[in-house]
């Protein structure tokens, strides 16, 4: 009986969870919600161009898209690199919103980001703009309550959630096994995009969801990442990729969620409406609203940085990525990518939280290896230290040789604590190095180029892992084991989540794509791709930034001391590394190194590389802890599982 109960517990979850909302319930809700929907309006002219806050984010956009020509379009970028800039830039274009702001995104949590975002949204639909937002189903909101009153919050409002598990808004932990045992392949498609654009004249897209941790607002784990601001004729491409995503078939209104549903038809009177959030640091809330309210900060902080442009590429994956895997328009995003890469004549500068190389992918580098003069490859990730996401960091360790051998990567692993940090970063943060203990989160030293200091006490004390969607280390099961390792430092910790490329100098993408065989098979990802050197330039300067010795470790050979040892040592390191399975071998051919005082850095395969650079270990700063070995058995046990972590 003990051996039934599992499975028949299953069955009978996917029997009550299977059922859709009938269409006489959807349209009750749709009629409760239409007589107590939230209609103020705040423009009193029910204009909301005639309430927009002038913006001159919005005025480089228009005098782009007014000098554009079909022949020749015209284009304003500007990169956006910290966490403080990429929040003010968008609290500026919502605020300006004449028309309409479409949002798309991975994660949507409650934190002080997310409660900003929505009462800013919700502000510009109550002046007249009118306002869709479309998160995955899966990481996003997940309380049917809080959905139940945005969906009355404003009439100009609307919520749509993408591949919603069995018509749910929230996935409890015995559906999402569920949904993997019933209906993998359409479960196991994610909605990555992430994309704001406004009136079809101006967006962002790039790595950032909303949570704190985006945007250099938590006090125990930040993200190093990366954003794009364009306006001009691209532009309009987002808006017709939003589209395309809110009006597919698996993209559902609120109203059709069992749960949500459930809770609008059994307060059919609720007269609660949007009243401002309270946030945990209202301080910095109303300091980074000042400064996107201030023209001289947005000059300085953003206008300075602009660039105009002529060829810009907006593209995106189509929704419903599985159902049709071998149209060629499916995977439009990861077909340029792929493109370009092939096409290097000098070098490949790659930057990306989860090195795990896709078939195709694979294909390409090693080509390019046997070219007779084959181009520099730069490769920027995480480290062990700095991962939230070990169990794809085990995939990346187990294939170390393969990457310097065969594709020639120059690999840099992105340290907890770098260097090259905001000294207002520190401010409030202890820097004494302490041993944090395995139930809370472990932290390292803040990082970053302009940042901020921050906080977000998770709910529970549980750690919220990373955007990949790895079944180990997933949002639907938090605990110990999705934290990131314990390191034997205290403070802030960073971890790398920018997706960008620069290739030969004259190419470059910054988007959602992280490289990898989730990405290429799984996820819908998009991306901005800029035809130009001095925004090439930009990035390059910008990634290779994160590869100094500072700011992270160098992964090269291990020095063979012992010629016999070593060699016999490689040997079985080969054959081990070649196995799908039992990969136990404890000595890896590669490991981490840090540059000796007085040296100059220099590249793995330079002579001289031994006598400035000293072995520091496979996993340094980390604590000896059970994530150790997880790491090691994932490297042993998981390699089948890489396309799906």
């Amino acid at each position: 009986m003990r051996r039934l109960l599992a499975p028949l517990v299953l069955i009978a979850t996917l029997a009550a969870a299977g059922c859709s909302v009938s269409p006489a319930r959807i349209h009750k809700a749709d009629a409760v919600v239409t007589l107590t929907i939230d209609r103020q309006a705040t423009c009193d002219a029910n204009d909301a161009s005639h309430c927009a806050t002038p913006s001159p984010l919005i005025d480089a956009a228009l005098e782009a898209d007014a000098a554009s020509t079909a022949a020749r379009p015209v284009h304003v970028a500007t990169l956006l690199e910290d966490g403080e800039s990429a929040m003010a830039a968008r609290i500026n274009l919502i605020r300006a919103a004449r028309q309409s702001i479409d949002v798309q995104t991975y994660i949507w949590e409650q934190d002080d980001a997310g409660k900003l975002m929505l009462d800013e949204l919700i502000q510009a639909a109550r002046r007249g703009v009118h306002v869709r937002i479309l998160a995955d189903q899966l990481f996003s909101f997940r309380d049917p309550g809080l959905l139940a009153a945005l969906a009355r919050a404003s009439d100009h409002m609307e919520i749509r959630l993408y591949n919603p598990t069995f018509h749910a808004a929230r996935t409890p932990p015995l559906e999402f096994a569920a949904g993997i045992v019933c209906c993998f392949y359409k479960f196991n498609q994610r909605m990555h995009n992430k994309l704001i654009v406004v009136d079809d004249l101006i967006g962002i897209t790039g790595g950032r969801n909303y949570e704190d941790r985006y945007f250099d607002w938590d006090d125990s784990f930040d993200y190093v990442d990366r954003d794009v601001m364009v306006g001009g004729p691209a532009a309009k491409a987002m808006g017709a990729s939003f589209d395309q995503f809110w009006n597919h078939k698996r993209s559902a209104p609120l109203t059709h969620l069992r749960d949500v549903n459930r809770e609008l038809l059994a307060d059919t009177d609720d007269p609660r409406h949007w009243n401002p959030p309270q946030y945990a640091h209202p301080e910095r809330v109303a300091q980074t609203i000042a400064n996107a309210t201030d023209p001289a900060w947005i000059d300085e902080h953003l206008g300075r940085a602009t660039l105009r442009l002529n060829r810009v590429e907006y593209l995106s994956d189509l929704p419903g990525k599985t159902d049709e895997p071998k149209r060629r328009e499916v995977r439009a995003l990861t077909r340029h990518i792929m493109g370009l890469v092939r096409n290097a004549k000098s070098e490949i500068v790659l930057q990306t939280p989860y090195l795990v190389m896709s078939k195709p992918a694979k294909k390409i580098f090693s080509a390019l290896r046997q070219q007779p003069d084959p181009p520099r490859v730069v490769v920027s990730t995480n480290s062990l230290a700095s991962t939230d996401a070990f169990a794809v960091y085990a995939m990346s360790y187990k294939h170390r040789k393969r990457y310097l051998t065969d594709y020639g990567f120059e690999i840099y692993e992105m340290k907890p604590h770098p260097a090259n940090g905001d000294a207002d970063a520190l401010e409030g943060h202890s820097s004494d190095v302490a041993t944090p203990p395995l139930s809370e989160p472990a932290t390292a030293r803040r990082r970053g180029r302009e940042r901020r200091p921050g906080s977000h006490a998770e709910v529970s004390g549980m750690w919220p892992p990373s955007d990949t969607i790895g079944f180990i280390g997933s949002r639907a099961s938090r605990g110990p084991r999705n934290r990131p390792a314990p390191l034997l430092t205290a403070g802030v910790r960073f971890g790398l989540h920018a997706k960008s490329i620069v290739v030969d100098d004259t190419f470059a993408m910054v988007g959602t794509h992280n490289f990898d065989p989730r990405s290429d098979h799984y996820n819908t990802e998009s991306g901005v791709i800029v035809y130009d050197k001095r925004f090439a330039d930009r990035l390059r300067d910008s990634i290779m930034q994160d590869t100094q010795p500072a700011n992270a470790w160098t992964i090269a050979p291990r020095q063979k001391s012992i010629p016999v040892l070593s060699s016999v040592n490689e040997f079985i390191g080969d054959v081990s590394e070649r196995l799908p399975f039992f990969d136990l071998w404890p000595f890896r051919y590669a490991t981490s190194y840090e540059i000796k005082p007085g040296c100059i850095p220099m590249r793995w395969s330079d002579p001289r590389f031994f006598e400035c650079y000293e072995a520091v270990g496979d996993f340094p700063e980390v604590d000896v802890s059970l994530k150790l070995i997880y790491t090691r058995m994932i490297t042993a046990f998981g390699s089948s599982a890489s396309g799906i972590l």
